[in-house]
């Protein structure tokens, strides 16, 4: 006996992920964690800017990675805000909740 544990298997992926974020949002089913919150103020991006994005950006898959302590995939949805700003924002579920974690400034090269 080797003692090491078997993993269990991860769950897949949303497969309508943009649907499913606009579907939470417009029923009101989404809340910032503490550190998006935190992110927020420090960075200068606000709420509907973060909504904004969620609404209509794209999924950055290249982003998107699977969290081992919270065991679900982190989703980062990249676009610009109206004021033509690009950021993005890393988001999950919980139960049938949209959970916004953080929200970043992306520089275009």
């Amino acid at each position: 006996m080797s003692g090491t544990r078997k993993q269990a298997p991860r769950p897949p992926q949303h497969s309508h992920l943009l649907k499913e974020i606009a579907h939470c949002i417009s029923a009101g089913k989404y809340r910032y964690t503490l550190h998006a919150l935190e992110r927020e103020n420090e960075r200068k991006i606000d709420l509907m800017d973060a909504l904004f994005v969620l609404k209509n950006g794209y999924h950055e898959k290249s982003k998107t990675n699977y969290d081992e302590i919270f065991k679900s995939w982190k989703y980062a949805i990249r676009g610009a805000t109206i004021d033509g700003n690009h950021i993005r924002v890393i988001v999950t579920f919980s139960e049938d909740n949209l959970l916004i974690i953080t929200i970043m400034h992306v520089y275009q090269k």
